[in-house]
């Protein structure tokens, strides 16, 4: 047999273990659980929106924020991060108009060495929060609106089911020819990595969280030393998610229904930027790493299409056979991730582009790294760190 056929061989078996044994990361039904029977007594909440330039997208997100139907005692601490856009003032302007949750915005000063992305805000919305004494904290982005009733849902569903930690994934807009390319598959890839049903699951190893929407039992962020513990975390939610699951904390992530992302990427370059910032330091930073992925990239999303393309016009039967094979199980495990977005199926055949163009994001992202240019978020970048400790 050819080399050929052995690759595609390999890249078959490679997709008939993703499809049965990652934790079926492919199927959508990981949605937020009900409980017939509602708390007692509502637990008391604030809600923290660290927030740096974001005055295009609060008109969206924020008065969603005030307009939540919850029963209990909830408060909203927007942290204006250095913003040169008026973002707090019009935070304010908003709550005047539209009322609802008490709003509190303030400023947290220039962040201290070692914090990165939006940690430091973060952590003073939560030092503000404390005066309140609050049983839970939602973490939400500034570019996150929310059904009215999401507060009341996630916080049944933390007491239901005996959560520390409870996240949706936003549904991230698909509007522009490039989002509807590259959105699904970021999810898809995401859930891939962190399989949904094993982060559920007590005494696993697996750990992640969709930062845009995590709501926090405030015990367990103190017990967690959250967000002082992932400080220098790039990927502030997975690190987030590993602390709580590691100090045996109980926590779940799945999709969202009612929760949207309303920030826009019409661009393959706002694309680009969003995935290649963090994309080495999931990586750990580490260039053995970075050639695995390369290689894996290569070997499960690639290989298919050129193995069936090279079958067909050489005669290769078992190789055109396996990379058929590949190539439809691929596109098979895709369209539920397509059908959530509302997207049309005949995209699903072109996943091995689209995981090209995340392969080369992951290869920028290096590129960046070793150029000095660190991390970046919202204008802000920060030195290359020494360990990637945070991030493991």
């Amino acid at each position: 047999m050819s080399a050929v056929v052995w690759i595609a061989a390999g890249s078959l078996a490679a997709w008939l273990w993703l499809l049965l044994c990652q934790g079926f990361f492919w199927r959508t039904d990981i949605r937020l659980p009900s409980y017939d029977r509602e708390p007692d007594s509502w637990p008391s909440v604030c809600v923290v929106v660290p927030a740096r330039d974001e005055a295009a997208v609060l008109p969206s997100s924020l008065p969603s924020l005030l307009a939540q139907d919850y029963p209990g005692r909830a408060e909203v601490f927007l942290v204006d991060d250095g913003s040169s856009d008026g973002t707090g003032e019009l935070a304010r302007d908003l709550a005047r108009r539209h009322g609802g949750l008490p709003l509190t915005v303030d400023s947290p000063g220039e962040p201290p060495a070692g914090w990165t992305g939006k940690l430091w805000a973060v952590r003073h919305g939560i030092g503000l929060a404390r005066a309140r004494e609050p049983e839970y904290l939602l973490l939400t982005d500034a570019d996150i609106a929310h059904a009215p009733d999401n507060l009341r849902e996630l916080v049944a569903a933390a007491r239901g089911g005996g959560f520390d930690a409870v996240s949706l994934m936003a549904r991230l807009r698909v509007e522009s020819t490039w989002e509807r390319l590259v959105v699904p598959a970021f999810v898809y890839f995401f859930a891939q990595l962190y399989p949904f049903r094993r982060i559920g699951r007590k005494g696993t190893r697996t750990a992640a969280a969709a930062g845009g929407c995590v709501l926090l039992r405030a015990e367990t962020a103190d017990r967690a030393r959250i967000p002082d513990a992932i400080r220098h975390a790039v990927i502030d939610d997975v690190a987030l998610a590993r602390a709580v699951k590691g100090g045996g904390g109980h926590i779940w992530l799945g999709l969202a229904e009612r929760v949207d992302s309303v920030r826009p990427y019409p661009r393959l370059h706002d694309l680009w930027r969003m995935v290649s910032r963090s994309a080495y330091a999931q990586l750990r930073h580490s260039p053995p790493l970075l050639l695995g992925t390369v290689l894996g990239l290569t070997l499960v999303y690639l290989v298919p299409p050129f193995a069936l393309l090279a079958g067909l016009v050489t005669g290769t039967t078992p190789a055109a056979v396996c990379g058929g094979l590949a190539w439809l199980v691929m596109a098979g495990t895709y369209a539920p991730m397509l059908r959530y977005y509302g997207q049309r199926l005949w995209l699903a055949p072109l996943l091995p582009f689209t995981a090209f163009l995340y392969l080369l994001m992951t290869v920028d992202s290096a590129v960046q790294h070793y150029r000095g240019r660190g991390a970046a978020w919202k204008g802000r970048t920060y030195a290359r760190p020494e360990t990637a400790a945070e991030e493991s």
